[in-house]
């Protein structure tokens, strides 16, 4: 069945996130396989989209914050009319900000409406109580995300403890768990990519290596990691870790490195937006570092799954569910000391981190293409159903 998908969202590229990720991966593999895409975002200055499927951006505003987001209007009536003349067969919105308004604009009083899908990727409970200051407003915001969430006609959630989230949410309804891929191929980067990194970096063939990949903000445990890998340099480890991305607090990481004496042993790349430079990374690392626990998802394990490069998670987080200790990865408490001793350990026993690694790539990994294919599978039971009501198929 072809079908004509709305992807609405508040991030998009040249915003790097991983719900914009998720967006942009939908929409490319929808258009090559299935039907077409269009994806409705907030408007960008100096941005040219140059995709196998349609933008469409309107008005905006920036946000004042450390990254650099916008907002969208989604009240405008040009918008509205210019998106429902796009004849939408459904409506699949992954924000309940500007995202679920505009969708709920586009519905609103069509006879033969489109039907809507929400995803609920991010814990917005922890994000309000973290930065909504009183009570009385953290109470309010967290109606009227779960007002907008409730308006779709059914919802999905990117793992088990999203569902969790959105339950502490005050969320009451239904859910289905839809779990997200990477656009990363089984296997690893070539020999002159992986090389080059080693060369620019000075990499040396007794240095164990050591990734984070991912938005540089505390929130994602990185003192954690910085802790970790002090007690590795004084356990004597020969290692280099390398923190790839950006964020408001990289500034504040690279000084507590340099406190905890890894001036030597880390490297901040900054943004790197060429998949396949990322794709080295993973390839040449020996362990992806990633005890967050913020993460409902965490993309990034299956991309080092894909390059058959181990991760090491907190035990019970999102990351890592579907992962088994010293089998499919590294499983941790939430703390320094657990992890370093858990690295140790598994870099004294010979083999073990290429094996878990090996065991990641076959287990842990799961593409784009497959998790779209679940997805628009689903839209199809949407639409043979629609305008009754869907199937109880969710997972509460």
């Amino acid at each position: 069945m072809k079908l004509n998908v709305g992807l609405l969202n508040d991030s998009f590229p040249p915003t790097i996130d991983g719900v914009a990720n998720a967006v942009l991966n939908y929409a490319t593999i929808i258009s090559e396989n299935y039907g077409s895409a269009v994806v409705a975002t907030p408007k960008y200055p100096h941005v040219t989209d140059n995709y196998p499927f349609e933008v469409y951006r309107y008005h905006s505003v920036p946000i004042i914050g450390p990254i650099k987001y916008r907002a969208g209007n989604p009240f405008s009536p040009v918008t509205i009319s210019e998106l429902r003349a796009k004849k939408m067969d459904l409506i699949h919105v992954h924000s309940p900000f500007a995202s679920s308004l505009l969708a709920k604009q586009l519905v609103r009083g069509k006879k033969n409406r489109a039907p809507v899908i929400f995803t609920y990727h991010t814990k917005y409970d922890i994000d309000i109580d973290k930065y909504v200051i009183t009570p009385q407003l953290r109470k309010a915001v967290k109606r009227f995300v779960v007002y907008n969430i409730r308006q779709a006609n059914e919802v999905w959630v990117v793992s088990e403890g999203a569902g969790e989230s959105l339950l502490k949410l005050g969320y009451k309804g239904d859910y289905k768990v839809m779990p997200n891929g990477t656009d990363f191929k089984r296997g690893k980067a070539s020999a002159d990519e992986i090389n080059e990194i080693t060369r620019i970096y000075n990499v040396k063939s007794d240095e164990k290596v050591f990734l984070f990949v991912g938005r540089m903000m505390w929130y994602k445990n990185i003192q954690i990691i910085l802790d970790s890998l002090e007690i590795l340099k004084q356990s004597g480890i020969k290692f280099r870790a390398f923190f790839v991305g950006d964020g408001g607090d990289r500034a504040a990481m690279e000084q507590y490195a340099i406190t905890k004496g890894l001036k030597d042993y880390t490297v901040f790349t900054g943004a790197i937006y060429d998949r396949d430079k990322v794709k080295a990374f993973f390839s040449l690392a020996d362990l992806f570092l990633f005890p967050s626990t913020y993460d409902t998802s965490g993309l990034v394990v299956k991309e080092a799954a894909a390059c058959s490069c181990p991760s090491l998670l907190v035990r019970g987080s999102c990351a890592s569910e579907g992962v088994v200790d010293n089998e499919t990865g590294l499983l941790a408490e939430e703390n320094a000391l657990d992890c370093a001793n858990k690295i140790i350990a598994a870099i004294r026993e010979p083999d073990c981190l290429s094996k878990i690694g090996e065991n990641a790539c076959k287990y842990v990994y799961t593409s784009w293409k497959d998790a779209v294919a679940a997805g628009y599978k689903r839209y199809e039971e949407v639409i043979h159903c629609w305008p009754y009501p869907l199937p109880n198929l969710y997972k509460k």
